[in-house]
């Protein structure tokens, strides 16, 4: 499948949502890595962010916007290759080693 010349309709609503909930994230955890960095903010405080800010379930909810999307103007077997792909990515905890660590983007 072509992916790089196909456009997907979202709701505008929906798609400032998520906006706004990926500037916020992107932004506070730049924040929080930078105040790492310097040793003023620990593992905790990140963990910490995650929790009370609800990082989980509004990334969640992001993804199930997307996928109504694709859902909604792909073909089955389109879906079928998105959904390979997805499930080819790094996830935290799942490290050939057993090591988190290992998880880590380079």
């Amino acid at each position: 499948m072509e992916m790089s010349s196909r456009d997907i309709r979202l709701p505008l609503n929906e798609a400032v949502a998520i906006l706004q909930n990926l500037n916020e994230f992107v932004v506070s955890l730049d924040r929080l890595g930078s105040r790492q960095a310097f040793g003023t903010v620990d593992e905790y405080t990140v963990g910490k962010f995650v929790a009370d800010w609800d990082v989980a379930r509004r990334l969640a909810h992001a993804r199930h916007v997307i996928g109504i999307a694709l859902d909604a103007q792909l073909s089955e077997e389109e879906i079928a290759e998105i959904d390979s792909l997805c499930e080819q990515g790094k996830f935290f905890g799942m490290g050939s080693t057993g090591d988190n660590h290992a998880d880590q983007r380079t």
